[in-house]
């Protein structure tokens, strides 16, 4: 298929607008699903085993059915990516995972029947500076099963996302409820000090990020609880599958960013299988 731009579902492969779901899908009228964003890159979907398997523990948190298997969903990702005519073999890779249709108000049934749909899109992975705002609406709840969880309910960073744009910035980062440093709107938050890496602790609220995970599992972050004001040296950035973007002010204060051969040293071997 010629274009950016795919989706499969029910069996069936087309446009985004062409195919449908119903009305009464838990995930459309109540975000009672999951979804995980994976990178593709040269025509091949990069760590896709590592977001399966944060879909499948997310889908046991929730008390979601268990997601397609690998063996399920690599066929099909193979025939987007084929069928996708995407410029120099660079998309955005979205599996979608609903509750499926049934119950009454927030009662799911007894039986679920879920849903599951994929989306291609093209994309260029970015690596631009940012400037950021901290929200002073939006928290993350470290407590709450959600907040650990991919899921389709993103109204909260796009109400941050709105709060920063209207103050002048590109993107908000989000404390956690007991007011530490969290997270962005889409992204995991690395802040470089004294020469080493570390990231916000998953009990802050922050999703566990698949790069975010790469770090870790690779000695190349440590967790720490960090606070809202940067300390002098502070190199921070956000970080997530689709993007590495380095942070050039919080709330106005000035902070010297990663250049961009330091950004993609960082980014690029986290991708390797």
């Amino acid at each position: 298929m010629t274009g950016h731009s795919l989706v499969w579902s029910d069996g069936r492969w087309g446009e985004a607008n062409a195919l449908q779901l119903p009305l009464n899908d838990r995930g459309l009228l109540l975000a009672d699903g999951l979804f995980e964003t994976v990178l593709v890159l040269d025509g091949r979907a990069r760590l896709l085993e590592p977001h399966l398997e944060r879909w499948r523990s997310s889908a046991a948190l929730l008390g979601l059915p268990e997601p397609p298997q690998t063996a399920v969903v690599q066929p099909l990702v193979e025939e987007a990516i084929a069928r996708c005519d995407l410029p120099a073999g660079q998309g955005a890779l979205r599996l979608n995972w609903s509750a499926g249709s049934g119950g009454r108000g927030l009662d799911r049934p007894n039986a679920l029947d879920p849903r599951f749909w994929l989306q291609l899109s093209a994309h260029t992975p970015t690596f631009a500076p940012v400037q950021v705002i901290i929200s002073r609406h939006e928290r993350r709840n470290g407590s709450s099963r959600l907040s650990h969880c991919k899921t389709f309910a993103y109204g909260q960073a796009v109400q941050a996302r709105r709060e920063a744009r209207g103050a002048g910035a590109e993107d908000a980062l989000l404390l956690s409820t007991s007011g530490e440093l969290c997270c962005g709107t889409a992204a995991n938050l690395l802040v470089q000090r004294q020469g080493q890496w570390l990231t916000p602790a998953l009990s802050s609220g922050c999703l566990p990020g698949v790069m975010r995970g790469q770090l870790l599992e690779r000695g190349l972050a440590t967790e720490s609880q960090l606070d809202a004001t940067p300390q002098d040296g502070d190199r921070w950035l956000l970080i997530n599958s689709l993007s590495c973007r380095p942070i050039t002010s919080v709330d106005g204060a000035a902070l010297t960013p990663l250049s961009l051969e330091e950004v993609r040293a960082l980014f690029d071997p986290l991708l390797a299988d």
